[in-house]
């Protein structure tokens, strides 16, 4: 039972209470009474407008339902329906052309192009890991994973896949940093001639043909390191001729280090399954960590006690001599949660307070210690903090989360503007307004990105009385899909983003498929894109060599002459029209998307794992989070509503893949089957999401998710 104390009116949970008044504020020049005064009164004037957005967003939906039921079976007019969602005030009219104004931006978002790692914050080890990724081995990349054929032989260094892996970074290398006359396949030394670095091959000396990317370095006898600068982003030569990889290069390479997550996002929302003042408590503490620098977290790894902590900076000498030092860290967002759900962390006259606007006077107010240092390692060397804000419907509510965060700004004594925000273009209203989205906090933005799922969720939601959508796996090669991709690009640049913030991509969700990775995640920055999302360090790694390939800014100069995106492509949903599918292609469907999501929920429910590598029904692991939920939820809501498949096949595709998933996590001694019962919450939460999919909130499985999540954790 959570404890509550009263602050300003308001039910604070204890433990809130305590970290709040304990650890957050004490440095800040911020009394209690201030703060929680402040936020009593945001409270009192901002939750009403909370209200009024969610109810706005259930008007549009039941008018949207009655259009499109009104004209079951008629064929689609797209001319008429763009007519009407104008008139409902679903699409707004644009406004003037105006370029964004933000200011104070550090370079990792504004300037340099580059991967970004999202993270679920309550696990300190992945925050720590996620914070650390910004410098990678290629080496290690290489050779552990599948981007290269075959694998390891034997229990210690196999030389034969280290040629290999010594042969590819060689390749990487011309292209990246290419040598006049040579390869670096065929060096036999790099040394520093004054204030030049060189290469040595046979005894004859080659330079680099950009001499100005040498940046800097440190020796130590044989060792040493030498750093180098390529579109905006950093490569490390280490040498070590004693080392055991370094001797099996002529060169003494021992190591070739990139600059990989060039930001992390620690993620409050979509990845961690945080229902209760408990909870959220816990995710705000390690935040904190994160903002002070003192976060560290001890683990056993290999029969070894191990801790992390925050990497230092580098310390490199430039080519002149003089000693300077780089970031060691990926500069950190934090994603908050949306408008939709309320928290029991605050309660007003005993009534749950939006977790939103909880997030945003908390996490804002622990970033400010990463604000006040005035030396040693920073996160924002700009002054800034970032807040990527997810789940927003449309201008009204990015105005609104605008509203919110200035008036965190002056509860906290901010200069305004000091939160820079990311608008998630994941929702269908958001995609058809996004300029106007924009406008609505145009001297804030800092980021804007596409998510294929939590996208296509709502696209489904929002024209689920339709008719039947085609099979998820057709969805990428939509329509709509391509319009909404490329327009999201176009809006960016036509606002002025280029060299201001960021445009991202979504996430590679195969951590184990490297090869596959390389060869398509290259389409990101080719679409325009200054990040894209990917799901471990090592992918972060590999995909930092797409950024060397791609001049981004380049492609971006060469992307604002195309025709842009189509309004009426995006609008056009992605439906089965007359097709019927073969009895095999409906059970595949159902149970690929029953398997995902039993997959997922169980470890939610049961465990609060908010995201995980989850085996798909080929046992083929894949980052799952409650964006993949939704998408697969709302695909068999859709068809139930549609008669495309039965309650009956549901729960009988339920049951025997709930089975399968039991096999799948049989190795876990911390996981509990559903099967032979499929009476506990995880498979009755699994069940929910899709039998009341229709009826869910945009499709959104938090409330469900909440509820019995809560439920399990009171037995």
């Amino acid at each position: 039972m959570t404890q509550y104390v009263t602050r300003a009116g308001l039910s604070v949970a204890a433990p809130l209470a305590a970290l709040v008044e304990d650890q957050v504020l004490p440095g800040l020049g911020i009394s209690p009474e201030a703060y929680w005064g402040g936020y009593a009164k945001l409270l009192a004037r901002l939750v009403p407008e909370n209200l009024r957005l969610l109810n706005r967003r259930d008007d549009l939906q039941a008018r949207i339902d009655a259009w499109l039921l009104e004209r079951k079976g008629q064929p689609w007019d797209g001319a008429a329906y763009r007519s009407f969602l104008e008139k409902i005030g679903y699409i707004v009219p644009k406004g003037p052309d105006f370029e964004i104004g933000t200011a104070d931006v550090d370079p990792e978002i504004a300037t340099i192009a580059g991967p970004q790692l999202v993270v679920p914050v309550m696990n300190a080890r992945f925050a720590l890991n996620a914070a650390n990724a910004r410098w990678g081995s290629l080496y290690d990349a290489l050779y552990g994973t599948d981007a290269l054929p075959g694998t390891p032989e034997g229990k210690g260094y196999d030389r034969a896949r280290g040629g290999q892996v010594m042969a590819w970074a060689a390749e990487f290398l011309d292209l990246s940093l290419p040598l006049k006359g040579a390869s670096h396949a065929e060096v036999t030394a790099y040394r520093r001639e004054g204030d030049t670095l060189v290469a040595e091959v046979a005894g004859v000396v080659h330079g680099f043909k950009d001499p100005s990317a040498f940046k800097g370095y440190t020796e130590d006898g044989p060792k040493a390191s030498y750093l180098l600068c390529h579109h905006g982003l950093h490569v490390v030569l280490m040498i070590d001729p004693d080392h055991p990889v370094g001797q099996d290069s002529p060169s003494g390479l021992r190591d070739v280090v990139l600059e990989s997550a060039m930001t992390a996002i620690q993620d409050f929302e979509d990845s961690i399954a945080a229902v209760d003042a408990q909870d959220k408590t816990e995710a705000y503490a390690k935040w904190l960590g994160l903002m002070k620098g003192d976060l560290s977290e001890s683990f056993e790894k290999g029969g070894r006690q191990m801790t992390r902590a925050l990497n230092p900076d580098p310390e490199y000498l430039s080519p002149q001599g003089q000693p300077f030092t780089l970031q060691g860290r990926a500069l950190l967002l934090v994603r908050n949660v949306g408008h939709l759900m309320t928290t029991d962390a605050v309660l007003f006259e005993g009534e749950e307070t939006p977790e939103g606007m909880l997030d945003a006077v908390v996490t804002v107010a622990c970033a400010m210690h990463d604000l006040m240092k005035e030396d040693g390692p920073r996160n924002s060397r700009a002054g800034s903090v970032y807040v990527v804000k997810p789940k927003m419907h449309g201008p009204e509510e990015v105005a609104f989360a605008d509203a919110l965060y200035a008036g965190v700004e002056d509860i906290l004594k901010l200069p305004r503007n000091t939160v820079k925000l990311g608008v998630m273009d994941e929702e269908r209203r958001t995609s058809v307004n996004l300029k106007e989205c924009i406008r609505a906090v145009k001297d804030r933005l800092v980021f804007i990105n596409t998510g294929f799922l939590d996208r296509t969720g709502d696209e489904i939601h929002t024209s689920m009385q339709a008719g039947p959508f085609v099979p998820k796996g057709e969805m990428k090669d939509a329509g709509w899909l391509a319009a909404y991709e490329a327009g999201n690009v176009d809006t960016g640049l036509a606002v002025g983003m280029q060299g201001k913030g960021q445009i991202g991509k979504g996430m590679w969700a195969k951590p184990d498929m490297m090869a596959e990775m390389l060869a398509t995640k290259i389409a990101h920055p080719m679409a325009g894109a200054t990040t894209a999302w990917v799901p471990s360090p090592t992918a972060a790694t590999l995909h930092a060599t797409h950024y060397h390939q791609v001049d981004v800014f380049a492609r971006q100069d060469e992307l604002k002459s195309r025709a842009k995106a189509s309004l009426d492509a995006l609008l056009t949903p992605p439906l089965l029209g007359g097709r019927n599918l073969t009895d095999e292609e409906v059970a595949r469907e159902v149970d690929n998307n029953c398997q995902g999501i039993l997959g997922y929920v169980v470890r939610w429910i049961d465990q609060g794992v908010g995201c995980s590598k989850v085996p798909d029904i080929h046992d083929v692991g894949l980052m799952e989070d409650r964006a993949t939920l939704r998408i697969s939820s709302q695909y068999l809501a859709n068809w139930l509503l549609h008669g495309v498949i039965t309650p009956e096949q549901v729960e009988e595709a339920l049951r025997r893949m709930a089975v399968k998933v039991d096999a799948q996590n049989a190795g876990d001694p911390a996981y509990r089957p559903m099967a032979p019962g499929f009476d506990g919450v995880a498979f009755a939460a699994a069940r929910d999401l899709i039998l009341t999919g229709v009826a869910q909130p945009s499709g959104y499985t938090e409330p469900v998710l909440h509820a019995r999540r809560r439920e399990a954790k009171a037995l």
